[in-house]
């Protein structure tokens, strides 16, 4: 079995578990210290890091239980943002300088399912508003 070469500048669509956030401190820390916004039926929160990288942030994506009773429901729709972010993380990997996210929640605060397409949409455009605020709370952290 070979593996396939990769050629250098080649994204990679992967979502591997060391992308994943589990550990109960991050996960209290990033919802304690860290900042959100709405973008329905998503809710993004996240957990600026001091330095510029160009590392994956750890992500964590989550579904109402209160909204979907249905388990099959709730997995349905990890599964769609799971995609959904797999697929446009590398808007923030590519970022020209890198970025500041060390922890990401994606929050799905919807009452109904919509579409992959939707959540992909909305999902893409919280990820470039991630990136502008990340950024301006940077530049005002160098300002001082």
């Amino acid at each position: 079995m070979t593996t396939p070469v990769s050629t250098p500048g080649a994204r990679s669509y992967s979502f591997p578990k060391e992308e994943h956030l589990c550990r109960k401190k991050l996960i209290e820390a990033l919802f304690g210290q860290g900042s959100s916004f709405g973008l329905y039926p998503l809710r993004l929160t996240w957990r600026a890091t001091e330095m510029l990288t160009t590392e994956p942030p750890q992500v964590l994506v989550s579904v109402s239980k209160r909204n979907f009773k249905r388990a099959v429901d709730r997995n349905y729709l990890k599964r769609l943002l799971r995609e959904a972010y797999r697929l446009n993380k590398y808007r923030l990997l590519e970022a020209p300088g890198g970025h500041r996210v060390a922890q990401l929640a994606i929050i799905y605060t919807g009452k109904e399912k919509k579409p992959l397409t939707l959540i992909e949409k909305k999902l893409t455009s919280g990820l470039e508003r991630l990136l502008t605020e990340t950024g301006a709370t940077a530049e005002a952290g160098a300002g001082s």
